[in-house]
């Protein structure tokens, strides 16, 4: 693998692997933003707890995805652009917040690559 192409991998890795841990760590805090208001009405009614509490069990999820990154690059990358998915559709069948759907579709297609990048 040329330089470049072990530069960009590199840069993905790192983004994908700390980005989902920093924010899965902000579902504890709320320091960057209300995570909560994400959720949209109908998705927090069939809830059988609170909001918060999900989204706790949603920075388990991303910690866990972004260490995955870090220590088995290909595999994470699958899932964490899998899981960028699940948000964007979830934020379109809503139509709430189609801007932050577009972006993270657009971040798992970025995730991707990684996942291909990190084949050979």
């Amino acid at each position: 693998m040329n330089s470049s192409v072990q530069f960009v991998r590199n840069l993905l890795k790192y983004t994908f692997g700390l980005v989902p841990i920093v924010a899965g760590l902000d579902k504890f805090t709320n320091l960057l933003t209300n995570w909560s208001q994400y959720l949209s009405d109908g998705f927090v009614s069939m809830l059988p707890f609170e909001p918060s509490t999900f989204m706790i069990v949603v920075g388990v999820v991303e910690i866990s995805a972004g260490a995955l990154v870090l220590i088995k690059t290909k595999i994470g990358a699958y899932v964490v652009s899998a899981w960028l998915v699940t948000i964007a559709l979830t934020l379109i069948f809503s139509w709430s917040h189609v801007d932050v759907a577009v972006r993270d579709l657009v971040m798992a297609i970025a995730a991707l690559s990684l996942a291909k990048l990190s084949e050979t």
